[in-house]
């Protein structure tokens, strides 16, 4: 006699089934719609040099005047730009900004009339869970489409500059070479991230520039053609802050921890330490890196910040100077 065979819940069950069905119907549509929506704003960034093609990546249209998003190290090095529209047509691009330091570089090229464009949405909605979708042309395969899980956040990555890149998003949509530059996009619609790195030899290890530093980064390429930024010398990681601690702040439920400090920097020479957590810079909350990446603007290179602290459960506030933070 055959030993019987272990049925799932749904076996035998027409409305579970159906439900499922549904369930799977719904998670499609879905990675279907944002396919489609965000999917012909995305566009292939061939670099080269005299005249030979160095690298393939993608990038993505975010304005209508010809603006795209991609990364640094996908443009690093080029002495000529090429970008493939998905109706198969081929332009050339000028950098009209690069910053190493958070892998991001913005393109202008002539586009067609009507180009579609995406949106860079807020990533700081975003939670472990969340479904996420990468849009790229990896190998070349252009247009390719993979869909995931938001896996963590607040994460930090070191760039091919050598500093960290704070507040990085990290998912198991899958990515591979020729995806860097492409969006990663919420279920809304809206673009949460752009993909830079994979861990090579990895599962499920991949990771994208929130769209907050994005939006950042790309504000300061319009108005200065760089990134001018204040910085603390530190690495830091966004954290949740226990509830009492929270409400006893009134800051929020978030903050940033200290991972490491940069030796002989702003933040060492204003007695900061590595574990505290900063809640509020001058007063303005801190809820994320994020958040201390826009408040560290050019306008505070030089000049003394107080920043509000939890260090061994206690509150704490320290007068730190920024100073510049030079690419190297």
């Amino acid at each position: 006699m055959f030993d019987s065979v272990p049925t799932s819940p749904i076996d035998g069950d027409p409305d579970a089934a159906r439900s499922a069905e549904a369930a799977l119907d719904a998670y499609s549509r879905i990675v279907g719609e944002v396919a489609e929506r965000v999917g012909p704003a995305v566009v292939r960034v061939a670099s080269g040099g005299r005249g030979r093609r160095r690298g393939i990546g993608s990038g993505v249209v975010i304005a209508g005047d010809g603006m795209v998003l991609t990364n640094s190290h996908v443009v690093a090095g080029a002495a000529h730009l090429v970008l493939g529209l998905p109706a198969g047509h081929e332009i050339e691009a000028q950098i009209i900004g690069d910053d190493p330091d958070t892998d991001l570089a913005l393109l202008r090229a002539d586009l067609p009339n009507g180009t579609p464009v995406a949106v860079l949405g807020d990533s700081k909605t975003l939670r472990r869970g969340h479904l996420v979708v990468a849009i790229g042309n990896p190998f070349g395969f252009e247009s390719t489409v993979t869909a995931g899980v938001v896996s963590a956040l607040g994460r930090s990555l070191r760039s091919g500059s050598g500093r960290l890149i704070d507040d990085v998003i990290q998912t198991d949509a899958a990515l591979n070479p020729g995806n860097s530059g492409g969006p990663l996009v919420a279920g809304s619609g809206l673009v949460v991230g752009i993909n830079t790195a994979m861990i090579g030899g990895a599962q499920g290890l991949c990771f994208a520039v929130s769209s907050n530093v994005a939006l950042f980064v790309v504000g300061e390429f319009v108005g200065h053609g760089r990134v001018r930024r204040a910085h603390l010398g530190i690495a830091a990681q966004t954290v949740q802050l226990p509830r009492r601690i929270a409400v006893a702040s009134g800051a929020g439920a978030r903050a940033v921890r200290i991972e490491a400090l940069e030796p002989g920097g702003p933040a060492a020479r204003g007695g900061l330490r590595d574990g505290d957590v900063i809640i509020a810079l001058d007063g303005a909350p801190v809820a994320g890196a994020d958040d201390l990446i826009r408040l560290l603007g050019a306008g505070r290179i030089g000049r003394s910040v107080e920043l509000t602290l939890l260090r061994d459960m206690r509150f704490e506030k320290r007068t730190v100077t920024p100073s510049e933070r030079r690419s190297p």
